[in-house]
């Protein structure tokens, strides 16, 4: 169980540490993403300095790390989907979003880990896709903020957990405190940038939250 243990965190931490949006900004416009705009490694800053095709591909990419190292690790350790979660499925989730905060490529610094987690757990909750998609939307709609509406995807997705996995088909409580972990967990991350956008706009939360265009930016 040891070994199962540890290659989980290997397997999880260096997908995660792939560095998606620091290739697309030297790639195309020959820029560290992590020294331009909002210096955040991560879909959003890639769309605002780089280009929203090359945003999408890391978009995908980050979404896609820690269900890939979920799915390597099943693989290699014969583990086959029995329910929406394990404990070696979580413990890849969580090796893969600390790797792509902390990649060690990139001397440990990297972006948010937002998108990864939202894979991840969309990859355990598959039946939540459309609700979360139409709670996105609705709220990109309202606000025409990118960041603002996926990150509320992170506090939905205890209530679609326990409201739809756990009340209606009895999958186990984990899956609500799995995504109640990740989404105070990256909260934290975003407490500095929050700050920042905040004497930005003057202190008015109104405009940190609400904007104008899509291309709006604090």
């Amino acid at each position: 169980m040891i070994n199962n243990i540890v290659i989980a965190i290997i397997i999880g931490y260096l997908l995660g540490s792939f560095p998606s949006a620091y290739l697309a900004g030297r790639l195309r416009k020959g820029i560290d993403i992590r020294q331009v705009g909002s210096k955040n490694m991560g879909a959003m800053n890639v769309f605002y300095q780089v280009g929203p095709m090359e945003a999408v591909l890391v978009t995908l990419a980050d979404l896609g790390k820690g269900v890939g190292a979920i799915l390597l690790v099943r693989w290699l350790l014969g583990n086959p989907l029995i329910s929406p979660f394990d404990f070696l499925a979580g413990l890849t989730g969580i090796a893969a979003v600390i790797g792509h905060i902390f990649p060690i490529s990139l001397k440990f610094r990297g972006g948010k880990g937002a998108a990864a987690a939202i894979g991840i757990l969309i990859f355990l909750m598959p039946l939540a896709v459309p609700f979360l998609f139409a709670v996105f939307f609705v709220a990109l709609l309202i606000t025409r903020n990118p960041t603002f509406s996926y990150s509320l995807l992170l506090i939905v997705f205890p209530f679609v957990a326990g409201f739809i996995y756990v009340e209606r088909y009895g999958e186990p409580l984990a899956l609500v405190f799995y995504s109640i972990g990740i989404g105070i967990f990256l909260g934290i991350q975003y407490i500095p940038r929050l700050k920042e956008m905040r004497d930005k706009s003057g202190g008015d939360w109104h405009k940190v939250i609400k904007r104008r265009s899509l291309k709006e930016r604090l």
